[in-house]
């Protein structure tokens, strides 16, 4: 019988410390969570299913290693969250899948139409790929081996979203295990004449041209062999990207290679992966992460990029890539580094924590007597000039070319952070900060056809 895994996401200890997820004064996310959680798993087994339900003293780690200790192809495993935001009218409910699998994109909107049947106040988010989560990706959709989907059923901060959560478990237990149990015999019928065991073959497209080998198909996720590695310039050695040996050649999950700056796509119609590297094109390897090089998107590109994830930012900020690619080129940072962390500080541009248009702070400065409000400035153009000079602090040595705006420069040790990833616990106490600035790199580049 086909096994269903269910995780609350929180409650277990994460780097020896105990992880409640999004806090609020009278509750946590892992308590309604796993409130919630308990109850699916009780409506499952009423039907008839078998239902693992995931300790919750593990950390994130020890989940993904826990369900694939114990699963099966047949098998799936969903992971429940709850988020929180500064503003607290944001909220609705989102599925997570994992990116470039139409399959499972299917299979989240199947799980999110019957959880909106039982609980059609919920305001649906819709399914959106890892990709588009604050880091770029989800290590519950990439490392669990069977099919997985992760959903955050509302946010804790917004009170209609909180009651519904609260009040309405039962409801929302019944709309999941609806969902699940759909899901569950989706995965669980074998395609068509396929023997037990085996794959089906994909095609693989390298830099535009065919690959002479093939790859598979795994879950639904394309995998190539693993040679193709080294012809994208991955260095397997410090590479994080999951592995499997099958027909005696080891294969790896094609998707974790978006985070080595290889773009990943599916082409349906011919069934063949598409896989293309920065090598020889406009991206300079070596420099994509640094704080101190040039940037490669052209102001249409920026402008083109930002109304794809925000378009009524552009009526009042149409000017803004413009003022990043002048004032970075001028004291010699990365104007695309600069526009990304701009997006991740202002919420897409959509404000709502403690920043307020007003200020004109598009890099999130704190106030140099310490106030909550941050740093204010006159224009668009200075606010963005103070941060490129707080990168220049960050990423470099070399003085400033314009009088200083930026009121921490001086409190910066010169070139302490070379590297994007070098700002998480720096620019912000967000250990994940450098990862959601590189996410949004990475689908910049992709939208302006770098990758």
């Amino acid at each position: 019988m086909p096994q269903i895994f269910i995780s609350a996401g929180h409650g277990g200890y994460e780097d020896g410390v105990l992880d409640p997820g999004a806090v609020l004064p009278e509750t946590t996310e892992a308590a309604e969570m796993i409130q919630v959680r308990d109850l699916v798993v009780a409506e499952l087994r009423s039907r008839g299913l078998s239902v693992l339900s995931v300790p919750d003293d593990l950390s994130a780690a020890q989940t993904i290693a826990w369900i694939n200790a114990r699963c099966r192809p047949q098998d799936i495993a969903l992971e429940i969250h709850a988020g929180a935001h500064s503003d607290a009218s944001v909220r609705g409910t989102t599925a997570f899948y994992i990116a470039q699998n139409d399959v499972r994109r299917t299979h989240a909107e199947l799980v999110l139409l019957a959880l909106l049947r039982r609980v059609p106040e919920l305001r649906s988010r819709g399914v959106k790929p890892d990709t588009d989560s604050p880091t770029g990706s989800m290590a519950f959709l990439r490392n669990v081996t069977c099919p997985s989907l992760l959903m955050e059923l509302g946010y804790l901060t917004n009170p209609q979203d909180l009651n519904l959560i609260q009040n309405r478990r039962r409801d929302l237990a019944l709309g999941l295990a609806d969902g699940l149990a759909s899901w569950s015999r989706a995965v669980a019928t074998p395609p068509p004449d396929l023997p037990p065991g085996t794959y089906p073959e994909i095609g693989i497209n390298v830099n535009g041209g065919q690959y002479p080998e093939t790859g598979i198909l795994v879950n639904n996720n394309s995998y190539v062999p693993i040679d193709l590695a080294d012809v994208l310039g991955v260095n397997l050695a410090t590479a994080n990207i999951t592995r499997i040996r099958y027909a005696n050649v080891v294969y790896i999950k094609a998707v974790d290679l978006r985070n080595y700056s290889i773009s990943v796509g599916w082409d349906a119609n011919t069934r063949t992966v598409l896989l293309r590297s920065h090598l020889g094109n406009q991206l300079c390897p070596g420099t994509l992460d640094r704080l101190v090089a040039n940037g490669a998107t052209s102001e249409v590109q920026l402008l083109m990029f930002l109304k794809s994830i925000n378009e009524s930012a552009i009526s009042q900020y149409r000017d803004l890539p413009k003022l990043y690619r002048e004032e970075a080129a001028i004291e010699g940072v990365n104007h695309d580094v600069a526009f990304c962390q701009m997006l991740v500080e202002t919420n897409s541009l959509s404000f709502g924590g403690n920043l307020k248009p007003s200020q004109n702070n598009f890099g999130g400065i704190g106030s140099p007597t310490g106030g909550m409000e941050g740093a204010s400035f006159p224009s668009a153009r200075v606010g963005v000039r103070a941060q490129i000079q707080h990168l220049k602090a960050y990423g470099g040595l070399e003085p400033l070319v314009q009088r200083q705006v930026d009121p921490r420069f001086q409190f910066v040790r010169r070139g302490i952070a070379p590297l994007v990833q070098q700002l998480s616990g720096r620019w912000s106490n967000d250990m994940e900060y450098g990862s959601k600035i590189l996410a949004f790199m990475r689908r910049l580049y992709e939208s302006a056809g770098f990758l």
